[in-house]
């Protein structure tokens, strides 16, 4: 018998053996890095906050010349709080109407928490210096872009195209701004023209253009949304169903055609998750609990897969508003 061969067969066996351990442990190791990794963000794409210091943060309306404040101040200390309990890691917060075109409070909002929030504000859409205004905004407080929101002016919105906008569109290419629309279907053709001659500008379509499916036949006015999936430069929010829907009853099935249209027409890769209001001032206003409003993503619209439900939840905001991965 030549020990020393056995010997050097045994201790080879043993070698491949620990080898293929240690292989094993790595990649069991690296399987659980890695579905740590990729887990998905939730992130809020349309989050409403206003301050509870009147004096510090004024509340003045643009529009309502005797605006009596809501009873509960929707701060961001409220935010937080509920997004902490609910799994929200992030947030684009949009500058309520409350504050007008002041957006002192949503700037500090971001300065508190830079790796949690972008922020959109507001700018009197009407103001010639409007151009100037996004400046201002984004260079010195860091903002993302603007809303506007041309439902506020049926009638009146020729501002939208006008010069002073072109000059707007323009700097916000430079500025590499995003927009969002707070817009009835009615105004979306005018709003297309600039969409198309602006096409390094990004812009959100909030809350399907405030279709009106109480309509005899909403699909005509519809159309006017889905006409801007064409555009690679434009997404849609998944949002207000409960505003939208003619019944109003949860979990608002009868808008669930026409968020499959909006999907198929979108695709999942440029549809976002959103809600509006924080804490308790979401009942004040007439809006779905946090929970419920997940649940209509994670759940009820069934037509939706896994993936699509990452994307619209989180990974499409991510990308879009370049959010930081969160530990």
């Amino acid at each position: 018998m030549n020990l020393a061969g056995s010997c050097d067969t045994i201790s080879r066996r043993l070698f491949l053996g620990l080898s293929a351990a240690a292989l094993a442990s790595c990649r069991g190791s690296s399987d659980v890095l890695a579905n740590h990794a990729v887990k998905s963000p939730i992130i809020d794409t349309h989050m409403h906050v206003w301050s509870g210091d009147p004096q510090k943060f004024p509340l003045v309306h643009p529009y309502i010349p005797h605006f009596q404040p809501p009873k509960t101040a929707g701060t961001v200390e409220m935010l937080v709080q509920e997004m902490d309990q609910f799994g929200i890691t992030q947030c684009v917060i949009v500058q309520a109407i409350y504050h007008g075109w002041d957006n002192l409070y949503v700037a500090d909002c971001l300065r508190r928490y830079p790796d949690r929030f972008r922020v959109h504000g507001l700018i009197d859409p009407t103001d010639p210096l409007v151009a100037d205004k996004l400046s201002f905004w984004m260079k010195e407080h860091g903002l993302s872009g603007m809303r506007f929101s041309p439902i506020y002016y049926l009638g009146k919105d020729e501002w939208m195209n006008g010069p002073a906008h072109h000059a707007l569109w323009q700097k916000a290419g430079d500025l590499h701004a995003i927009f969002n629309y707070f817009i009835s279907t009615p105004q979306l053709p005018r709003l297309e023209e600039m969409i198309g001659q602006y096409p390094q500008v990004r812009v959100v379509i909030d809350h399907f253009a405030r279709v009106d499916l109480k309509a005899s036949d909403p699909l005509p006015e519809f159309q006017k949304l889905l006409r801007l999936a064409k555009y690679p430069n434009v997404w849609a929010k998944v949002t207000e169903l409960s505003v939208i829907s003619p019944s109003g009853r949860h979990p608002y099935r009868d808008t669930f055609p026409w968020v499959r249209r909006l999907y198929d027409a979108f695709g999942p890769d440029r549809l976002l998750w959103g809600t509006g209001f924080p804490g308790s001032t979401r009942v004040e206003n007439g809006r779905p609990d946090l929970p419920h409003e997940l649940e209509l993503v994670q759940k009820e619209l069934d037509f939706f897969t896994d993936e699509d439900r990452s994307k619209i939840l989180g990974n499409n905001a991510a990308k879009l508003w370049d959010f930081p991965q969160l530990s």
